[in-house]
């Protein structure tokens, strides 16, 4: 039995993937990131004593964020999956069956700060912070955006619901290829470093630091 994917559209005109990527800065996380020093940032003005900036303290705050999602790739995709009754090599006729399947999808990519690494050297005034290298996080296909088309009736060879399962599980792969040779872990590194620097610049204190922020390589 043999399987071949292709992406046309009904009628053999080749389809163009579209593919739409929007940088996200997650505001939303960053605004959690600094309401967790907003207690201690009120404390310390009553109080009126210096903030004591240490490793421990930077990641402690950046561990409880976890995955820091800093770019989503929207795309839509169509793709054909065409099978036939193979036995020992000859391909038995009338048991072609096929449907083409056009649907959406959005893959979300960042950083994991469970593994992140401080650094804060007090007699330099440096604080270094290594993040982990970006990876998938998500990969969704919302299920209202899936159509099926052209999809054969084939009493000897039946599609089964194993064969979407297995066909999209293949688009997905093929897609989340695509878009890793696009660099979108390239770009999600870059994008998390910003993020991560501008939230450790809101903490009191950390004007008096040199603050380095890059990614771990291998």
């Amino acid at each position: 039995m043999s399987n071949t994917d292709t992406q046309r559209r009904p009628g053999g005109s080749r389809l163009k993937t579209r593919v739409i990527l929007t940088l996200v800065l997650c505001a939303a996380v960053l605004a959690a990131l600094t309401a967790a020093f907003v207690s201690g940032r009120t404390l310390g003005k009553r109080e009126e004593a210096p903030p004591v900036i240490t490793s421990d303290l930077l990641g402690e705050q950046l561990h409880t964020v976890q995955d820091l999602v800093t770019v989503e790739y929207f795309y839509t995709n169509m793709g054909k999956f065409e099978n036939q009754i193979d036995f020992y090599g000859w391909k038995v006729p009338l048991t072609t069956k096929s449907f083409i399947v056009s649907y959406d999808g959005v893959i979300r990519a960042g950083v994991d700060l469970s593994g992140v690494r401080v650094t804060v050297d007090e007699s330099a005034r440096t604080v270094l912070v290594v993040l982990p290298g970006s990876r998938i996080l998500s990969h969704e296909i919302p299920e209202d955006s899936i159509e099926v088309f052209d999809e054969t009736k084939n009493i000897f060879n039946p599609i089964t619901i194993e064969d979407y399962t297995t066909f999209t599980a293949d688009q997905k792969a093929a897609v989340e290829q695509r878009a890793l040779d696009n660099g979108l872990l390239t770009l999600a590194d870059t994008k998390a470093c910003t993020a991560v620097e501008a939230f450790l610049r809101l903490i009191p204190g950390m004007e008096a630091y040199q603050l380095t922020v890059r990614v771990r390589t291998a």
